[in-house]
């Protein structure tokens, strides 16, 4: 980057857009420093509760160094052929592209997510992944980097991609500063865990056997068990799992272990030597590995952060 330049960011807006996403990066740049052009291809934008008016059309999107996709209201909802070539006219003239939430929808529309990782809200992830079977959706992480090409979670996972891509364009002080100016802590990175709220297996062919292990999470469950409870080879097992679930049988056991402990530590104070024990992973030691691989951060900082029963609150 060339020292003292900042690159202009145009914000996407188009019918449906979520507000907040469009005004979180609208702000959090513009506190830094950066011109910051709300963009869009009609004069008047209709979305929940207010009807905007963009002062800048298509154009200036095109010719920006960075162009921030807010989420929409509707993933049935398609932008317009002229929006999308707006984007990816903007990319191939060299353009960091970045999507909020469920921006990412608007963004796979262009093309420009195949073959790549993207993130979105979780509540959409399997939606994304289900339309778009080029890209590779990961529904853990708060935000995305591919260089050129970026994805965020929802709500204030926003911040934390315009605050690292301040970093990347300005240093650890300037991110900081923004950090500061948005009321909002500087060290979550794009790998800690989007906080997920899961529901019970509906999925097809393995919803007996997901049911069943979600009541079984305290045993010991090799694969060679749970496949004669599927009644499955080991073979078939490993592919319909990846089929229906996007990953192997070892890595969704421990994500719903993982889920059974994040229950424990929100509505109990059982010890983590007992929630290890409840949840199947033997040992405290083991539940805080797989705690802070999955979750990215420890069994006992997210029972402060969730934990509401007496004993733990301040």
């Amino acid at each position: 980057m060339i020292a003292g330049f900042l690159p202009r960011v145009a914000v996407l807006a188009f019918d449906g857009v979520v507000l907040s996403d469009l005004a979180i990066p609208s702000d959090v740049f513009g506190m830094a420093g950066y011109e910051v052009r709300v963009c869009s291809e009609a004069a008047r934008v209709e979305c929940n509760h207010i009807t905007l008016s963009p002062p800048w059309r298509l154009e200036s999107l095109r010719r920006s160094q960075t162009v921030i996709i807010p989420g929409t209201d509707d993933l049935n909802r398609e932008v317009s052929p002229a929006v999308v070539r707006a984007i990816w006219v903007a990319a191939r003239r060299g353009a960091r592209i970045a999507s909020v939430c469920t921006g990412a929808f608007v963004l796979a529309q262009t093309g420009l997510l195949d073959g790549l990782r993207a993130t979105t809200h979780w509540r959409a992830a399997a939606t994304l992944a289900a339309r778009h079977p080029a890209i590779e959706v990961d529904p853990t992480v708060l935000y995305v980097d591919n260089g050129s090409i970026l994805t965020s979670a929802g709500a204030a996972a926003a911040l934390d991609l315009c605050l690292h891509m301040i970093r990347l364009d300005r240093g650890a002080e300037a991110a900081a500063a923004a950090a500061r100016a948005s009321v909002m802590p500087l060290e979550r990175e794009g790998g800690q865990a989007q906080f997920i709220e899961h529901a019970l297996p509906t999925t097809d062919s393995l919803v007996e056997t997901l049911t069943w292990l979600e009541t079984h999470l305290d045993q010991e469950l090799p694969l060679p068990v749970i496949a004669r409870q599927a009644g499955m080879s080991l073979r078939t097992l490993s592919r319909r799992f990846r089929e229906q679930v996007g990953t192997t049988p070892a890595k969704w056991l421990a994500h719903a272990r993982v889920r059974r402990a994040q229950r424990l530590l929100e509505t109990t104070n059982q010890p983590i030597e007992d929630v290890a024990a409840a949840t199947g992973f033997g040992s405290a030691a083991v539940l805080r590995d797989n705690f802070a691989r999955i979750v990215g951060t420890s069994p006992q900082g997210y029972r402060r952060a969730f934990n509401r029963s007496p004993t733990n609150t301040p």
